[in-house]
């Protein structure tokens, strides 16, 4: 879900601006609206600008201008205690000397909770993450995994209506943060919750979200869904930083609204779909995504023109052949193949004819 309007929004930045020094700003003129009950993930490289958002929404950090508001009520001078928020963290954060049970019942106890109340929410917390069993160890006792899922109890025990995670699963192996990324998500639709979620892994955030911001030198690149990030970025930042790309320099030849015509630096022309484009002789870079690339005529349209490609390396993947091939003047364009039966395997040396649809290729302007 989305929140388009000011009126529906549950998490409102306006505006907001922060500066740590009073002349550079990390974050700059960021409007953004966020939907009760979406999972919205901040993307983008160290430095952009991301962590520094949540901090501002956590508490911990005061925005230079701009005013954020919560559920309609302004919180720029609300501390960090008050907001109601959850927060989980990549280093866990837990209580070092408190049992397992003890670090859930903070929260709730600086809260003023009952006895009872709190050892019932205590142990609907734990039996959501699968941990019911372990509320008398202490946090030196749990594996990595483990010690998450309790931090990830420890933000939910309050029932708060927004939870922040800042790259909470950065610590974890490959496999086991995999696994968490789909318990989060699942959580987040069974309880209805607002999520937001700073992380630099693209494939964390093209998993777990309903919506993507795309964050570079302090403001918001794009923000959308996870599929139209991928297929449509609107700039060359956004088609470089999601997903592996094939990136081809050149400029326009022609250009109407749905298709371009774009002359590469070794002076083949080829068609991709316009985006930014201003005017002919424009400097562009064409984006491809290497499992939309075909060598196979019969998989390239008729008439669309293909470029020589020499290949230099096969790479046995699994489920997939990863082919590096130099094309029009660069030796990193790769084009990958489901490894089926009856694929035609290249060979290093060997030289091939590649293609592709128009609109799977965009000429992006250069940011």
């Amino acid at each position: 879900m989305a929140a388009e309007t000011r009126n529906d929004a549950f998490v409102v930045f306006d505006h907001v601006q922060k500066s740590y020094d009073g002349e550079t700003l990390v974050v700059k003129d960021l409007n953004l609206n966020i939907g009760k009950g979406e999972f919205l993930t901040m993307l983008g490289p160290s430095g952009s600008g991301k962590t520094t958002c949540l901090m501002m929404l956590a508490g911990f950090e005061t925005a230079t201008h701009g005013e954020i508001t919560l559920d309609g009520r302004p919180i720029n001078q609300v501390p960090p205690h008050k907001r109601g928020i959850g927060m989980v963290f990549q280093n866990y954060a837990l209580f070092p000397h408190m049992t397992v049970a003890e670090n859930l019942s903070f929260p709730l106890e600086v809260r003023g909770m009952g006895k009872s109340e709190r050892e019932a929410k205590i142990k609907r917390a734990l039996d959501m993450v699968q941990m019911g069993a372990f509320g008398a160890r202490r946090p030196a006792q749990l594996s990595g995994g483990q010690q998450q899922r309790i931090a990830l109890a420890r933000a939910l025990v309050f029932d708060p209506k927004l939870v922040l995670m800042d790259e909470p699963l950065g610590a974890l192996d490959k496999q086991l943060r995999e696994h968490m990324q789909f318990e989060i998500k699942h959580l987040h639709e069974s309880l209805g919750i607002t999520v937001v979620y700073v992380t630099h892994d693209q494939g964390e955030a093209l998993t777990m979200s309903d919506r993507v911001a795309v964050f570079n030198d302090g403001r918001i690149q794009q923000l959308a869904p996870p599929d139209e990030l991928y297929e449509r970025p609107k700039n060359s930042f956004v088609a470089q930083f999601i997903g592996e790309n094939n990136k081809l320099p050149g400029e326009i030849v022609e250009f109407d609204d749905t298709s371009a015509k774009v002359r590469l630096t070794t002076g083949e022309v080829i068609v991709a779909t316009p985006v930014n484009i201003r005017g002919t002789g424009q400097k562009v870079l064409v984006s491809i995504r290497p499992e939309r690339v075909e060598f196979k005529p019969d998989m390239i349209p008729a008439g669309v023109p293909t470029l020589e490609a020499e290949v230099l390396e096969v790479i046995y993947m699994g489920d997939i052949l990863r082919t590096r091939m130099r094309v029009a003047g660069t030796d990193d364009f790769v084009m990958k193949c489901r490894n089926t039966l009856g694929q035609t395997k290249l060979s290093p040396g060997e030289k091939i004819r590649v293609g592709w649809y128009p609109q799977d290729a965009r000429a992006l302007d250069l940011i």
